[in-house]
């Protein structure tokens, strides 16, 4: 099975990611936000017909530091041990900035959250993301 990410480092003319478990959790927050936003633009496609600006509007609604919060308390006894790690790595990071429109503790669980699905990933467990956010981010049906 080919792997996004180990696609992209081969056309780089890399090898292998480093050592994911010794990364910066920013940097792990960093690839999670795309995973969490994949996984809510890709639910918003297939579940809806609706033009591309309806699309955007959705996927804003819901990718943003107070949904991601509520999906990251929504798991908190779904992670294991080492996932449990790397969510209080993620809150825990000095970030420079936090968003106008999110509270301190918000985005901290947001960055957490994100900083799991990017360890996820970078480890080649894709399927494991996945499996957390289909338990954390409610179906489209629903609201």
């Amino acid at each position: 099975m080919l792997r996004l990410c180990d696609e992209v480092l081969r056309c780089m003319g890399e090898t292998g990611c480093r050592d994911v478990r010794r990364m910066n959790a920013l940097a792990l927050a960093y690839v999670g936000d795309t995973i969490y936003d994949l996984f809510v633009r890709t639910l918003l496609a297939c579940s809806r017909a609706l033009p591309v600006h309806d699309l955007h509007v959705g996927a804003s609604e819901r990718v943003n530091a107070a949904a991601q919060a509520r999906a990251a308390r929504a798991l908190m006894d779904e992670f294991t041990a080492e996932e449990l790690a790397v969510f209080r790595r993620g809150r825990n990071a000095k970030s420079r900035t936090v968003p106008r429109n999110a509270n301190v503790g918000d985005y901290r669980a947001a960055t957490g959250l994100e900083a799991v699905l990017g360890f996820l990933y970078l480890t080649g467990r894709e399927q494991r993301a996945f499996e957390l956010l289909s338990k954390a981010v409610p179906p489209i049906e629903a609201e």
